[in-house]
């Protein structure tokens, strides 16, 4: 039956605030139906003979400039259409500056950009503006539009921005036709209320305008929809795609028992963390607040994961024996979450948060691929961009309470679970000998001095010089320009005299001098992970709640005398800077968590400061919850859905999205790989919790061997790490550290620099031998 409600087109400009503005036209008109359409989806001519099925068009911002054809699209053909065809727009940011360039006004670069910032807004309560008071409104932008006077625009509002910029113009409507439109972004979460208002003023207008011109829509047709797509929210095909039978949900098992001393490396090296040949996954909640760290028991048949950007099949390895799954009809993400949907349990401990499941790393790239496709490079070895183990016994500490869960989905399992108690049992106390034991703090001996190979300081700095320009034209708000630094490392003395893992010494380091809630050591062949992670990127509850929440943190200061909580809510909370970055990353995460779950996503916690155990961070909430439409018809577990959409994380990227990556690229030369990747699980009770791959560092270990069959540099990734290869005898390994920062107008060049190497520095001190 076709729906009643007013239908809006929402023009999307490859923005990373669209789906704000989907979720405020919701708001401001209820019961509409929001169709969301990329600019250059169909030729302009298929495009203009849809208009007429539609009561108003919303043309959002995005990046670029009215000017460039390609950053526009078919957008500045809406303002001339003929009169039959004209109908209600109202446009936002990049939509009235194309309004004001399509009616003769002059387009400006501000002399101060405005990315972040708030505004107050004058107005003289007229058009869109009545009934609304005070207006303090978000903008984004370094272009402006100026009118002579002689155009067919009304100015409506203006923002004085004084000796920086003067009077600049915030909202037009034309004279003649149904345009109306704001330069600042009412979908912002800190423009507040009057979003609202200004949009329902729009509707109010848009509807009287129809009414005196008789202006009814076409009935609604199935056929539109091949050519729009459905209606916000709606669930991707792929996502939707059924098994011929119902998965089965197998029982779990699990044994519960105090231990006196909550020492997570004691339990690891009771397993088989110390040899470096097995693969081995620590997610470690090394410091608050953190709870849980969770301990992989691996097997030689335990299932392993691997996958390649722009491969059409997923490598699967148990034991000896490699497979290869083709795709099919479905991507990665699709393909991951029917993987986890034929493997689910119940009757685990509820508040455990990991019961079994998928354990690993997810690459920068799989996320930059998903907004920006290119052929993967073929000039350097190919590494996994994705690398899981699914784990079918597994050990929980509860670090507060002190307990741990020993835990199987195997069926009849109960010899390895009462063996596992049983040594657990036996390291639950203190160690009788203490030199006997490893420690967490165990200083990291090494044969010599590593070798540190830095970014190099001119060429970074001329890098955010020119992420800067890109900022001032208008294709990014703000972008994340992170560079890699090369350690070649000597082994670790103990571990050499030992024949034990170098790799886990290094990382017992690590988390004693930059302890993390989200440290991790995740050795999958052929990588290796030491992470000291405190951003958690996204964490999505079991079934039936599905609640979403995304963590993320814009400013950090580091702890040090004299810095007190005061100091540090100045210093962050306080600055203009800080919390410009921090809400262009909530604003863009709440359009990523919009797009999947539909209007309901919320921040609960905007720009609050934060204390971890070496630093203070400036941290928001957001949370989302799918709409009935969108969990009934989401077969799949939603959280893969979330964490397609979400990837790669704004806090590594910048705003928009989809263009900021497209720039960093090019900038940065080279894949990040890992580096700001997510690592973390996904549950077979349908949770799952990601970190952001931040203060870690990870290294490859290679061996010769012939070219795959997919033309590929073969690195043996399908049979593990063989004893005896040559790789397990350097005396070396080769670690890489990326670290990075946001870069806003405000940014000092040589500021940022030296944030980078702060943030170096806090993983540096694995490898740097104590002071005596």
């Amino acid at each position: 039956m076709a729906a009643q409600g007013p239908r809006l087109l929402l023009i999307d400009s490859y923005d990373s605030f669209t789906f704000n503005l989907a979720a405020l036209c919701k708001r401001a008109i209820p019961g509409c139906y929001v169709h969301i359409i990329k600019n250059d989806a169909l030729p302009t001519a298929s495009f203009l003979a849809l208009l007429k099925y539609f009561d108003a068009i919303v043309v959002g911002p995005g990046p670029g400039s009215p000017d460039n054809p390609a950053d526009i699209g078919f957008v500045k053909d809406i303002w001339h259409v003929s009169e039959e065809l004209v109908l209600p727009v109202f446009g936002v940011c990049l939509g009235l500056q194309s309004l004001g360039v399509a009616c003769g006004a002059k387009l400006r670069r501000l002399n101060v950009v405005k990315h972040g910032q708030v505004s107050h807004i004058q107005h003289q309560g007229t058009e869109i503006f009545e009934g609304v008071g005070e207006v303090a409104a978000v903008r984004y932008h370094s272009l402006h539009i100026e009118l002579s006077g002689q155009e067919l625009l009304e100015p409506l509002a203006w923002a004085d921005d004084g000796v920086e910029n003067g009077k600049v113009l915030m909202a037009v409507k034309h004279r003649h036709r149904p345009f109306w439109a704001v330069q600042y972004h009412p979908e912002s979460v800190c423009t507040g209320g009057s979003g609202e208002d200004i949009v329902r003023n729009f509707w109010r207008l848009a509807v009287e305008w129809s009414a005196a011109h008789q202006r009814t829509p076409f009935p609604w047709t199935s056929t539109i929809d091949d050519h729009v797509g459905p209606c916000w929210p709606s669930v991707r095909l792929e996502a939707t795609a059924r098994e011929d039978t119902e998965p089965l949900s197998v029982p779990m098992t699990t044994r519960a028992l105090r231990l006196s001393d909550a020492d997570v490396s004691r339990v690891c090296e009771a397993l088989d963390v110390e040899d470096e040949n097995a693969d081995f996954v620590l997610l470690d909640s090394a410091a608050a607040p953190g709870r849980f760290s969770i301990i992989g028991c691996l097997t030689q048949t335990s299932l392993r994961l691997t996958y390649s950007v722009g491969d059409l099949f997923v490598r699967i390895r148990q034991g000896q024996d490699v497979t290869f799954a083709e795709l099919g009809a479905l991507d990665i993400w699709a393909w991951l979450a029917a993987f986890m949907r034929r493997r689910k349990a119940h009757g685990g401990t509820p508040g455990v948060p990991f019961w079994g499941g998928l354990v690993g790393y997810l690459s920068y790239e799989m996320g930059a691929q998903t907004l920006t496709p290119v052929p993967p490079r073929t000039d350097r070895p190919r590494h996994p961009d994705v690398n899981l183990v699914f784990v079918e016994r597994s050990i929980v500490v509860d670090v507060h309470s002190r307990l741990a869960y020993v835990q199987s989905i195997r069926h009849s399992d109960e010899e390895w679970l009462q063996q596992t108690t049983t040594r657990l049992n036996a390291i639950a106390g203190p160690p009788i000998n203490p030199s006997d034991s490893s420690p967490i703090g165990k200083a990291y001996t090494f044969l010599a001095s590593p070798e540190i190979i830095l970014p190099d300081r001119a060429e970074y700095i001329s890098k955010v010089i020119t992420a800067k320009e890109w900022l001032f034209s208008g294709d990014s708000y703000e972008l994340c320009v992170t560079a890699p630094t090369r350690i070649r490392a000597p082994k670790a003395l103990s571990a050499v005299a030992r024949g034990t893992s170098s790799s886990w010494e290094l990382y017992k380091t690590l988390r004693s001098r930059n302890p993390a809630p989200h440290s991790a050591y995740l050795r999958l062949h052929p990588s290796t992970i030491l992470s000291s992670s405190p951003e958690r990127f996204l964490s999505y509850s079991r079934p039936p709640e599905s609640l979403c929440q995304l963590r993320p943190i814009k400013g950090t200061v580091r702890k040090a005398p004299g810095i007190t909580r005061a100091v540090a809510e100045e210093l962050l909370s306080g600055s203009r800077k800080e919390v410009a970055e921090n809400l262009m990353i909530v604003d863009l995460i709440r359009h990523d968590l919009h797009s999947v779950v539909g209007e309901d996503v919320h921040v609960r916690q905007f720009c609050s400061v934060e204390e971890y155990e070496t630093v203070w961070q400036l941290v928001s909430v957001i949370e989302g919850e799918p709409a009935p439409q969108v969990k009934g018809k989401a077969y799949s577990d939603l959280g893969w859905e979330v964490l397609r959409a979400s990837l790669p994380p704004g806090s590594m990227t910048g705003a928009p999205k989809k263009r900021s990556v497209e720039i960093l690229r090019d900038l940065e030369g080279d894949a990040r790989g890992i580096y700001s990747g997510v690592l973390g699980y996904a549950d077979v009770g349908g949770g799952g919790d990601w970190a952001v791959t931040i203060r870690s560092c990870f290294k490859h270990d290679e061996w010769p061997s012939d070219s795959s069959s997919d033309g590929s540099i073969g690195h043996r990734e399908e049979t593990g790490a063989p004893h005896g290869d040559s790789s397990q005898h350097s005396p070396v390994e080769e670690w890489t550290l990326g670290a990075g920062g946001a870069i806003t107008a405000l940014s000092d060049p040589v500021a940022e620099w030296d944030e980078m190497i702060t943030k170096v520095e806090s993983v540096l001190r694995a490898f740097q031998e104590p002071c005596a």
